[in-house]
């Protein structure tokens, strides 16, 4: 095992971030409440609360939020006693006025999320966080999607702007265990910071996946207990938090209070169940962004034809988080093409 003890092995649930998009960005302010008060208590080090497009997410192209972000976030800050509130930040989506308004409610971290090559509009973004005295750090979105010596580009940028930390973000659920070991293994070589991993589940390798990651010395890694999130989840906390624990790495978070929160709290806000169905499968197969999945399947309604052929189109045309509005384009064509054919 290539761990770098310098640094412990810090966990950023995101249930009440990436599990927006599979509830449509719908969470009420007691459910944020009772999620973060568990989470808390179970000693999980940062809990992300922010729309699933990060902040300033709630628009039509990306999904009205139930209730505005920032009170959610506010209410996050208001239960933890240990824990620390992260957010997630998209250039383009989310604004510095944003970022200000997280930070004055109390959040203490944030994630400068970017495409695997757009690391450079992220800089502003980080140095206003570490000038606001907040955790920077960055977030390379669609990861399978570049070659590793891109990949170790891009991060080198974001080190360079003050980000404490880079994700390798497996966002479509597409890399294999080879692939992450190949591309954390040259983030660590080349980076003076700490490196992170996201993961999700459309291949049923998020828990292999960050495990591999942890072996090749990523401290930073995300969880989401019952898996909930975008396509078919994340890594899913409670069960990683077993398998460390068997592996004799402790992260200082309380199992079985972990597994109580997924079931007891967690579990009867999930509008179905976070199983890898044809939909999210497809996800990891064509290497499409998670979110992409719910606004799929209502193009498929719409214009009759299978979400599954989207999604493999929107692969093809290597679509990135921030271009939901592509795929109405593509159900369209489609549709169009399938008449023509008949």
């Amino acid at each position: 095992m290539n761990r770098h003890m310098d640094k412990p092995i810090k966990l950023t649930e995101v249930c009440l971030r990436d599990g927006s998009h599979a509830v449509a960005h719908q969470f009420t302010e007691n459910q944020v409440r009772d999620v973060v008060r568990g989470l808390d208590g179970a000693g999980v080090h940062y809990i992300e609360v922010s729309h699933g497009d990060g902040l300033g997410g709630s628009t039509v192209q990306y999904g009205k939020s139930l209730i505005n972000e920032m009170k959610l976030i506010e209410a996050a800050v208001d239960e933890c006693k240990n824990s620390k509130v992260a957010v997630l930040l998209i250039p383009g989506i989310g604004t510095m006025n944003e970022l200000k308004q997280a930070h004055e409610l109390g959040a203490q971290l944030v994630r400068v999320a970017t495409h695997a090559t757009e690391a450079d509009v992220s800089a502003q973004h980080i140095h206003k966080a570490r000038e606001l005295g907040m955790e920077a750090l960055g977030f390379l979105m669609m990861s399978h999607s570049v070659s590793v010596t891109t990949l170790i580009e891009q991060a080198k940028l974001m080190e360079s702007y003050g980000a404490e930390a880079v994700y390798v973000t497996d966002s479509a659920g597409a890399l294999l265990p080879n692939e992450v070991r190949e591309r954390i293994k040259a983030l660590r070589q080349s980076l003076q910071i700490e490196v992170g991993f996201h993961a999700h589940n459309n291949l049923s390798l998020a828990v292999a996946n960050t495990i591999t990651a942890i072996e090749e010395g990523a401290t930073r890694i995300d969880g989401s207990v019952r898996c909930l999130g975008a396509g078919a989840g994340n890594t899913q906390t409670e069960v990683l938090a077993a398998v460390l624990d068997r592996m004799g790495i402790d992260i200082g978070i309380d199992l079985y209070k972990l597994m109580d929160v997924a079931e007891d709290i967690v579990g009867p806000l999930i509008p179905g169940s976070q199983e890898i169905r044809k939909g999210s499968l497809v996800l990891g197969y064509a290497g499409v962004y998670s979110s992409f999945l719910l606004h799929a399947e209502r193009a498929g309604k719409r214009f009759n034809v299978d979400p599954r052929d989207i999604l493999v189109e929107l692969g093809k045309l290597k679509a990135v988080g921030g271009q939901e509005d592509m795929i109405l384009d593509v159900a369209a064509e489609l549709a169009k093409n399938d008449k023509v054919r008949a």
